[in-house]
């Protein structure tokens, strides 16, 4: 009997059983890797090769899928407790350890602090960092990202956890490192776990009281970007509230001799504004 293999091909079903066919699919995907890297391979696909072999009742890739399904998909399937992985037929204590090991590899790296003198260019540059180190978080967490002049980054640092008020950013927290590193600007960051990233209407309060103490101090904020799984919101690229004058001024042609905007055009919306010094 043939059945559909890890990729969609036809295959035989003893490769599914653990009989002759046992290897076909799981050596097609590491062909597959070899050729055309990890990102080709599904998610079914790269579990299947860490578990390596599956279960009684079917191969590594049976066993790869029904973890997917049961645990909801890979965000939740990082955070299952070694108890609960085990509680699935087939998962016996080394292919639990196999995966829960690859899994915090997986995590650990995203939550590797951006490189200092790194340049911020755009939300999009926030996204890729903070996406996946905060999508699964079941807590909202706020951070800042002191820039210097040139929106390159002087240090990350998280100014609290909780769901976002007045109360738990004040503006005090948010910008004495600030103050202490000689930050010519900073950014914000926080997410949702409900996965809508809109901001609510204590997002925007928030945002725009710290937006006017950096007025009053000489910070300039020059962005808030929530991020959540399901994508980005900026608030500098939207033009809301305190940003609303400043996407107008970006969008008039500079005066100033010799001014560049580190390679944005004055009218670009992926641009955080105008670096302001070294």
């Amino acid at each position: 009997m043939r059945v559909a293999g890890l990729d969609g091909r036809s295959i035989s079903r003893d490769s599914e059983v653990g009989g002759p066919g046992a290897s076909v699919g799981r050596n097609h995907s590491r062909e597959r890797l070899a050729r055309l890297g990890a990102r080709a391979l599904s998610d079914v696909e790269l579990i299947a090769l860490v578990l390596r072999t599956g279960s009684r009742s079917g191969g590594s890739g049976a066993l790869a899928r029904s973890l997917l399904e049961r645990f909801g998909g890979l965000v939740d399937l990082a955070v299952a407790p070694t108890a609960s992985l085990r509680g699935v037929p087939g998962v016996g204590p080394a292919k639990a350890a196999s995966l829960l090991a690859a899994l915090e590899l997986a995590q650990r790296i995203c939550r590797e602090p951006l490189e200092r003198g790194r340049p911020i260019r755009s939300p999009a540059d926030v996204q890729r960092h903070f996406q996946p180190r905060l999508t699964g978080s079941k807590r909202e967490s706020f951070h800042v990202l002191l820039l210097d002049g040139r929106h390159r980054l002087l240090a990350e640092e998280q100014v609290s956890v909780g769901t976002l008020t007045a109360s738990l950013v004040h503006p005090r927290e948010v910008f004495r490192e600030a103050i202490r590193a000689a930050a010519a600007a900073l950014l914000l960051v926080h997410n949702h776990p409900s996965g809508d990233p809109n901001p609510s209407g204590e997002d925007r309060a928030v945002t725009d009281r710290l937006v006017s103490a950096g007025e009053l101090i000489g910070i300039r904020v020059v962005d808030h970007v929530i991020v959540s799984e399901g994508g980005y919101f900026s608030f500098s690229e939207a033009g809301l509230g305190s940003f609303a004058e400043s996407a107008r001024e970006q969008e008039r042609p500079s005066v100033a001799a010799g001014r560049i905007l580190d390679g944005h055009s004055s009218g670009s919306r992926t641009s955080l504004g105008k670096p302001v010094g070294n």
